[in-house]
Order: structure tokens, then C-alpha cells, then sequence
């Protein structure tokens, strides 16, 4: 089974087990919970003892973090959740934290690769769940002559930066390229906000389309709406801080904290408006081989952000328009990629821009269809602050 087709399944089944709980609730429960939550948070980060039952190797980590923590362990053995849970926990959260078999071995690899770490490699992680299991259950014991005589696929995701790499184009010349394919420096710094509209669809949407909205202003504001079947799915960055509020999530308004989460969205906000790119990370670097997405020549370059994650641009050689964004999120068993891919640039307002994109990470993947970017459009400061709580929206009908 694919790796993709498995982990969004996971995340489905955990999206629709939230949903049918969060039907459940009364509205005074609903409030009550958020009441908590937001006295919580205000105090410290959420973690995910606070929110999930029976953690006992994963604590002290942040409610975020433990999700991405299991959608490594999906993305490294191609299974989904129910593969360490019981059935029942498709209906009701709380069986999520019934002990069984696989949960009592998954904690025993999970001492077992810190172990080894920590006793063979100083404490380094040159170990991981994937190593081994490289999106099988099980580990292969014997060697593959496919893979030893045929020629794979290469992943541009995995090229880095060689020491004999050719000293041109930097880093600054390719930037420089990207704000001339999109319009210019003029006509960039003349765009100022922007209102968007088109679809979504991802696993909280059970792969349909629902709306989808896009609030920004320059440098780096931005919000993003997707009203789903549940209820509103909402981002927020008012170019310091960020939230989530959302009903598919186990808390219904999360802080985004310093580090990969701050970081991502504040690179997404900053790529709306290119022209302040260059100072939205530092430490930019070239010397990338040259690789290909879509049989599309590509140039890396790479930057690190304030919250000191790296993230990769893949540039068109040919056009010089962003073709994919690649970040970073570190979990306690290893690191996590989130691919963002970039295509249909249209002009609004002298701008090129990115109709539509493609967000891939280990629990899934979403799909972003523009129709529509009003420019320079005045939007409210208050648009991009601390949204409410996410509610389920009540089901129409029967």
C-alpha cells in the first residue's frame, strides 16, 4: 500500500472518529472545553498529556508535535492508525488510548533507536523508525537487485549541497531571477493586500471541494479559511504570532509556536508578497545540484528562518517561478517533510501568482484551487488576530 493512500487514510479515520465525537457535545461542553484549553495555553504550550490518554513515552511534547509524531511513524511502516488502535476508536476519541499489542512494541522500538542513539552515536539521531522500515511493516532482510541494478527515480527533495558545486548562480541571483518572473520589484512592492477565493480539499474534507478563502497584507499577514463539512478550518498570522482553530484537530484553537510552526506560516505569508523575500530568511545558500520536478529543471537554493528551520526553494531554470517550497518539523523520532508545489501562475494587479498548490506532508495532502485574487483590497487588522474556537456545524436535513 502507497505511503500517501495510507497516511491520509489514518488521517480520515481520525478526522471522521473527531467528527462523530464532536457531534455529541453540547454546545455548553463545547465552551467549557475551550474555556480550559485557552486558561491552559495562556499559561504554557498544551502537551500532549494534557489532551491524549495513556502517553507514556511521548510526553512533554506539544499537542502539534505529537501529531506529526505519528504521522512519521505512518509515512516510515505505510500504515495507518488503526494498525496500533483498536477498531472502535473510528467512533469515539478515547479508544485511541486503549493499550494493545503494537502500541506496547511501538514503545519498546522507540526506547530501542534512543537507546542506540545514544550509546553508538553520541546522541545523535542516525536512527529512525524509517531507516529500517522505509514505508514497510517490516524491515526487508534481504537485498533487492532492483534496486541494486535499476536505475531510481531521483528524489529532488534529497539533494543537497556538494562541495565541488559550481560558485553561480547564487543564491542572490537566483532571488533576483524570481522577483523578474513574477513582475518585478516595482510592481511587487505595489501590491499591498489581497483577498482570495477558490477550493480546498484534503482529508478533513473527505477529498470534496468546499471554500476556501485567503486574507493577506503586506509584508507577512495572512488568514486562511477552508469552510469544510464540520465546520471552519481557520489560520492566522498577524506577523508575529499565529493560531489554528479547527474542528478536525483534537484542540479546537492551537497556538503556532516559536520554532517550525511559527516559521512555516510566516514563510507562506512572506511568499504572497515576494518582494521583502530576501530578508524573510537568512543564511541563504546555493551549490545545489541541478535536479528536476516534472521533467522541469530546477535550481535549490536555501535559507534558514528565524526559528532556525531550513527551508528549500526549487526554482524553474527556464521560467524562473517558484516551483515548490520544502520545510522542515523535527518530532521526537525524527524529522518531518512538508512539501509545498506551486503551478498555474496567472497575473493580478502586473503579479504573477500561484493559482493553484498542493501541500504534502506525512498525514496528508491538500489541494488549493484560487478562482479569483482581488488586490490591493483594504482588509482590517483584526482579520488577522486571535480567531475563536473552532464549532461543528450543525448537519442540515435529516
Amino acid at each position: 500500500m502507497k505511503f500517501v493512500t495510507t497516511a491520509l487514510a489514518c488521517l480520515m479515520l481520525a478526522v471522521s472518529a473527531g467528527a462523530q465525537q464532536a457531534r455529541q457535545q453540547s454546545v455548553q461542553e463545547a465552551q467549557a472545553l475551550a474555556q480550559k484549553i485557552a486558561q491552559q495555553t495562556a499559561q504554557k504550550p498544551l502537551m500532549a498529556e494534557d489532551v491524549f490518554k495513556n502517553v507514556q513515552i511521548l510526553k512533554g511534547i506539544p499537542v502539534n508535535q505529537f501529531m506529526d509524531t505519528m504521522g512519521f511513524f505512518a509515512a516510515s511502516l505505510g500504515l495507518n492508525c488503526v494498525y496500533c488502535h483498536v477498531e472502535e476508536s473510528l467512533e469515539n476519541w478515547d479508544r485511541f488510548a486503549d493499550d494493545v499489542p503494537r502500541k506496547r512494541m511501538a514503545r519498546n522500538m522507540i526506547l530501542m533507536v534512543n537507546d542506540i542513539n545514544k550509546t553508538k552515536f553520541g546522541g545523535r539521531r542516525a536512527l529512525t523508525c524509517y531507516s529500517c522500515h522505509r514505508g514497510a511493516e517490516a524491515p526487508r532482510v534481504l537485498p533487492s537487485l532492483a534496486d541494486q541494478y535499476g536505475i531510481p527515480p531521483e528524489d529532488p527533495n534529497l539533494v543537497e549541497i556538494v562541495p565541488d558545486a559550481p560558485k553561480e548562480p547564487t543564491a542572490d541571483q537566483v532571488l533576483n531571477k524570481y522577483i523578474q518572473a513574477v513582475g518585478g520589484d516595482q510592481k511587487l512592492r505595489a501590491l499591498t493586500s489581497f483577498i482570495a477565493r477558490g477550493t480546498y480539499e484534503g482529508y478533513d474534507t473527505y477529498h470534496a471541494k468546499v471554500p476556501y478563502e485567503i486574507y493577506a497584507r503586506a509584508p507577512a499577514q495572512m488568514t486562511t479559511i477552508a469552510h469544510t463539512q464540520n465546520g471552519d478550518t481557520t489560520t492566522t498570522f498577524d506577523g508575529r504570532e499565529g493560531w489554528m482553530a479547527s474542528v478536525e484537530k483534537p484542540v479546537r484553537l492551537l497556538p503556532l509556536l516559536p520554532g517550525a510552526e511559527l516559521d512555516a506560516v510566516k514563510m507562506d505569508a512572506s511568499l504572497l508578497f515576494p518582494a521583502g523575500l530576501k530578508q524573510a530568511l537568512t543564511d541563504w545558500r546555493s551549490g545545489f545540484p541541478v535536479t528536476n520536478i516534472d521533467d522541469k529543471d530546477v535550481t535549490i537554493i536555501q535559507g534558514i528562518a528565524p526559528g532556525k528551520s531550513r527551508i528549500k526553494l526549487f526554482f524553474d531554470n527556464q521560467s524562473g517561478l517558484l516551483l515548490r517550497q520544502l520545510r522542515y518539523t523535527d518530532t521526537p523520532v525524527g524529522t518531518v517533510p512538508i512539501q509545498v508545489d506551486y503551478s498555474d501562475y496567472r497575473e493580478v494587479a502586473g503579479v504573477k501568482m500561484p493559482f493553484h498548490s498542493v501541500i504534502t506532508w506525512t498525514n496528508g495532502q491538500t489541494i488549493i484551487e484560487l478562482s479569483n485574487i482581488q488586490p490591493n483590497i483594504a482588509i482590517e487588522a483584526s482579520r488577522f488576530g486571535k480567531p475563536a474556537p473552532a464549532v461543528v456545524t450543525p448537519k442540515q436535513g435529516k
